[in-house]
């Protein structure tokens, strides 16, 4: 049984044959986010042309316990974004994108281009965000501008949307105030698969990728009541062919520790 936080990334990285450069991040539920911010910034300061980047997680008694703690557990299966939303589900998975330097995408045929990412800590609490969102505009708006883009620019956002009354609705606030009365269609993927938490954020820029690959808006499963707080809703309606060329996905993290990776089209 391994515990150690590193341990699957070097089982992953043995099965591959990977020695040069093997690292692990760990910082809740934007691991899988942050590990492809430091691939990318190791590809463009020349460290790397290539980099396998994302995040695992499996259930265990430990982890269902420790949340069960919280009383953030639902029963039922979670509603993120929903006024009725009383808890997550966990889930458990792994997401892995690869990332290639601008020489080596020259030569092959890319999905899309990590355009901009951001992390920035509100450090409001250890396991809850700031009511206002401070921590998930700040990695909003800061990835949106090393991406050279504008709000007006996504097409869709990725939700962290986990379905607990503090995540939904601090991200929803930070969503509102950059985006305004603009908000473009938003869901939370982890109404399907849970909350996979060190796994979610390499998971969701699969879903985010392949979004732009397909012109996928993944729908919201389970919503059915408005949030009072928030003029928005999440798209409840799965469609293709929509044209998409940028594309946000949110991590936002215990501790506050919140992350923000747009991805380009172009």
């Amino acid at each position: 049984m391994h515990h150690e936080c590193g341990a699957v990334t070097e089982l992953v990285a043995d099965a591959m044959g990977i020695r040069h450069h093997v690292s692990t991040i760990s910082t809740a539920c934007s691991s899988g986010a942050n590990a492809l911010m430091y691939g990318a910034r190791m590809i463009r300061a020349g460290m790397l042309d290539v980099v396998i980047a994302g995040g695992t997680d499996a259930l265990t008694r430990f982890t269902l316990n420790g949340f069960n703690t919280l009383m953030i557990l639902d029963q039922q299966n979670c509603r993120p974004f929903d006024d009725t939303r009383t808890g997550l589900n966990l889930g458990e998975g792994a997401g892995y994108v690869v990332l290639v330097s601008d020489a080596v995408a020259e030569k092959i045929s890319p999905w899309c281009r990590l355009a901009g990412f951001a992390n920035a800590n509100d450090a409001y609490h250890q396991t809850a965000s700031s009511p206002d969102g401070t921590g998930n505009f700040l990695a909003m708006k800061s990835a949106l501008d090393m991406g050279g883009l504008q709000p007006a620019d996504i097409g869709y956002i990725n939700l962290h949307g986990t379905g607990t009354q503090n995540n939904d609705s601090s991200e929803g606030l930070a969503i509102t105030r950059l985006f305004g009365e603009s908000v473009p269609p938003a869901s939370s993927t982890k109404s399907f698969t849970g909350h996979t938490l060190g796994a979610s954020g390499g998971i969701e820029a699969v879903f985010s990728a392949w979004a732009l690959r397909e012109g996928i808006i993944y729908p919201n499963a389970n919503f059915s009541v408005q949030m009072k707080e928030l003029a928005f809703s999440p798209v409840t309606a799965f469609s293709r062919g929509n044209g998409l060329r940028n594309v946000m996905s949110n991590s936002f993290g215990f501790g506050g520790n919140c992350s923000s990776l747009v991805f380009s089209k172009d």
